[in-house]
């Protein structure tokens, strides 16, 4: 470790053992009640220091990253995505950039069996019985699921967590198709078919599940157009980006039934939520915890500091983005 240690602003409460670890490596500028920083905010708390530790509900726009003070030299995001950060911006002025892969594949990879599991055997309505004291019978007819097994799930984005859904799916006798920006080799598809086009995939999809990165182009894939090309009574899963739906039209094929249920775990705008989502039955909801165990986001905290170690080394950060 460099005999100077970084000074390392960290925009929100990371766990325990991450800030031990921070103490240890660098001087940390801690936001201790866990607030969302402004813009504003973000500039003066940079002024004198070295390096940024974000996470995604920061936004480093063009003008932000612009004006940052000089000494910046390194951005490192609590996340695998990079989408709330202008990285031209950032490579422009000469700011690494750094991320966080392979370490929330698995835990994401469960939230989106959860996500699945639960729209499609209608867990809200059914819990809700139990809890409410409404469950009076049991009848052969009674809140009827859809089963997985024979069924294909279709997965848009089949890279690490893409592929770690599939693997768990085979499980429950699902059969996997996807979409990808390129087709994968024999050895990762492990039988999967592959569609060059959303399009051609999607009447396939009794299941669909999104792990597609949130990129402008993949903004709202899932809209009134897409969801025609489903079969009915089709389960919509996302786990990955709110933006990759166009809420108005996924609930409007909710409340039809044109869709028969959703599992959700990301949303545009969150946590503010499109309300209508809240007064559906049909969906499954939960606060963005695709990687919300202690062992994955202790994992996440020290993939950040790893690549802050070494860049400040003078090595080469093993994440590095720009």
């Amino acid at each position: 470790m460099a005999t100077i240690r970084p000074r390392v602003l960290v925009t929100r409460r990371l766990p325990d053992a991450v800030v031990d670890r921070l103490h240890l490596e660098t001087v940390p500028i801690l936001n201790g009640d866990d607030r969302e920083l402004t813009q504003a905010m973000l500039l003066q708390a940079t002024e004198s220091v070295d390096a940024i530790l974000t996470c995604s509900t920061e936004k480093w726009t063009d003008d932000l990253v612009a004006a940052l003070a000089p000494q910046v030299r390194l951005i490192a995001t609590y996340s695998v995505g990079t989408d709330h950060i202008d990285l031209e911006a950032c490579r422009t002025k000469g700011i690494t950039v750094t991320n966080t892969p392979d370490v929330l594949t698995e835990a994401t990879a469960d939230i989106t069996m959860l996500c699945l599991l639960a729209a499609s055997r209608r867990a809200f309505e059914n819990q809700a019985k139990v809890r409410n004291a409404t469950w009076d019978r049991w009848s052969p007819t009674d809140m009827l699921g859809v089963g997985l097994q024979g069924r294909n799930l279709g997965i848009v984005g089949m890279g690490r967590i893409g592929r770690a859904v599939a693997h768990r799916a085979r499980a429950f006798g699902l059969t996997i198709h996807y979409h990808n920006r390129s087709r994968l080799p024999e050895e990762f598809e492990q039988g999967a078919t592959y569609h060059e086009t959303l399009e051609d995939l999607l009447p396939h999809c009794h299941f669909l599940t999104l792990n597609c990165p949130g990129t402008m182009e993949n903004s709202n894939i899932i809209n009134e157009y897409s969801i025609s090309l489903l079969p009915r009574d089709s389960v919509i899963v996302n786990t990955a980006r709110g933006n990759l739906v166009n809420d108005t039209d996924l609930i409007a094929a909710l409340q039809s039934g044109r869709v028969f249920a959703a599992g959700l775990d990301v949303f545009a705008g969150e946590p503010n939520i499109h309300p209508a989502y809240r007064d559906l039955p049909n969906t499954f909801l939960l606060p963005h915890l695709g990687s919300a165990t202690v062992d994955t986001r202790n994992a996440m905290g020290f993939r950040c500091l790893d690549n802050i170690r070494a860049f400040f080394e003078g090595k080469e950060p093993p994440d590095r983005v720009v």
